[in-house]
């Protein structure tokens, strides 16, 4: 999930009714009916299918049409529901400790004989940026991208993945926060190396080559601030 998706999964939550029901379902280990998260919350059937149809646009559920018990009746196939794969985080600042756990696994797994550990997660950050970046690319097909459509497109993206990104000057695009903090506080040759090799890759995928990632370490922002490399705007 976004941070916004997962801000509005936990507001979702913040009624007690969908609490309840949520919970019961969760503890189910099965597909539940309508029915009977009404009757599990005490309401009636037409409430229950309001917040559980909203507990599904928020990402929490999953609902599908499927006869109970896998027992054919007469009559409509009953709409079930029940939790959906992905997990729900909000952090303030954002934080994506996970992705940087991903990098670290897949380093120690990838590990060739001729590089030492920290190059396997250099390299693994880098083709990790690059696929994303390539992803993009192919979703949005800007063709060639000057420094400034570069900056524009690189400020909504990173913004989406928690870095907080301001233009400093018209060239400039400074990420204001660190979504590895606080273990890059803790191992900032690593962590800064790591997500300075992630964002390089990632401007090689979306072929920004108008734009270069350099370290710049600042109190309490991320390490990298994305430049104009001065040619084509």
């Amino acid at each position: 999930m976004t941070s916004d998706a997962a801000i509005g999964a936990v507001a979702a939550l913040d009624d007690e009714l969908r609490r309840g029901m949520y919970r019961f379902i969760r503890r189910a280990r099965r597909p539940v009916t309508r029915d009977e998260a009404a009757e599990q919350v005490g309401i009636s059937r037409k409430l229950a299918a309001f917040h559980l149809d909203k507990l599904v646009e928020a990402g929490l559920l999953r609902a599908r049409y499927e006869q109970v018990g896998g027992v054919r009746r007469v009559g409509r196939t009953p709409k079930v529901y029940e939790p959906a794969d992905t997990e729900v985080q909000v952090s303030i600042p954002e934080r994506r400790h996970q992705v940087l756990a991903e990098i670290l696994a897949d380093a120690v797994l990838a590990e060739s004989a001729d590089e030492t550990s920290r190059e396997a997660a250099m390299r693994i950050a880098r083709d990790r940026g690059a696929e994303h970046g390539q992803a993009l690319r192919q979703q949005l097909r800007p063709g060639r991208l000057g420094a400034e459509r570069a900056l524009t497109l690189l400020q909504s993206t990173l913004t989406d993945q928690g870095f907080e990104p301001g233009r400093e000057s018209a060239g400039c695009l400074r990420l204001r926060n660190c979504p590895f903090h606080p273990l890059a506080a803790k191992a900032p040759d690593l962590v800064c190396g790591i997500n300075h090799a992630y964002l390089r890759g990632f401007l090689n995928g979306l072929e920004a080559d108008t734009v270069t990632a350099m370290l710049a370490p600042a109190a309490g922002e991320c390490c990298v601030e994305l430049r104009s490399t001065g040619g084509r705007v």
